[in-house]
């Protein structure tokens, strides 16, 4: 069926192109990303399909924020008890960006580095957290941005060294390798 003729409408289901004109409408949506109007906290760049200027997509807490803030409870073997943090899922933001690739290097301001399959860019998985029990994330306290995994709600997933070697504090690059 041709969704672009009208006239193959006539007598046929009309789901498979409504269903294309969401997609294409969605896809249209999230083209060219808008230029940061705030400080820069994190800037993707390599295998991804939607930047805001030389091959790579700089966001500012606000764009961060509208991708969709998820809040996650859990404890980490670098604080007392279980915490509240607040941030954008892995998963979400490589969406939004439409990431392509099989491993993501993330990169702290000190250049530290740890790479970590695409895989692991799951619902549920782990959360760039900008916030954490009321208060935001500065460079002192793991900021501006933490990889946190649900270490309490999937700890025969999360809890092991391969995670909290993972997670990085003070992430400012994440670059999106083939």
């Amino acid at each position: 069926m041709n969704c672009l003729n009208w006239k193959s409408w006539r007598g046929m289901a009309l789901g498979p192109c409504l269903a294309w004109g969401l997609a294409t409408a969605t896809m249209a949506e999230t083209g060219p990303l808008p230029a940061p109007t705030g400080d820069v906290i994190l800037t993707v760049r390599g295998e991804i399909a939607h930047t805001n200027g030389d091959g790579a997509a700089a966001l500012d807490r606000t764009m961060i924020e509208e991708i969709g803030v998820t809040t996650m409870h859990t404890g980490t073997i670098w604080t007392e008890g279980t915490s509240e943090f607040q941030g954008v899922e892995l998963s979400r933001l490589m969406r939004h960006l439409g990431a392509e690739g099989s491993t993501l290097r993330l990169i702290a301001l000190n250049e530290y580095a740890v790479e970590i399959p695409m895989t692991e860019a799951v619902d549920g998985g782990p959360l760039l957290a900008f916030h954490m029990d009321g208060t935001d994330l500065s460079p002192r306290d793991k900021g501006p941005l933490w990889m946190v995994y649900p270490y309490d709600l999937k700890p025969e997933a999360y809890k092991n060294e391969v995670s909290h070697s993972r997670s990085i504090w003070q992430l400012t690059v994440i670059e999106v390798l083939p």
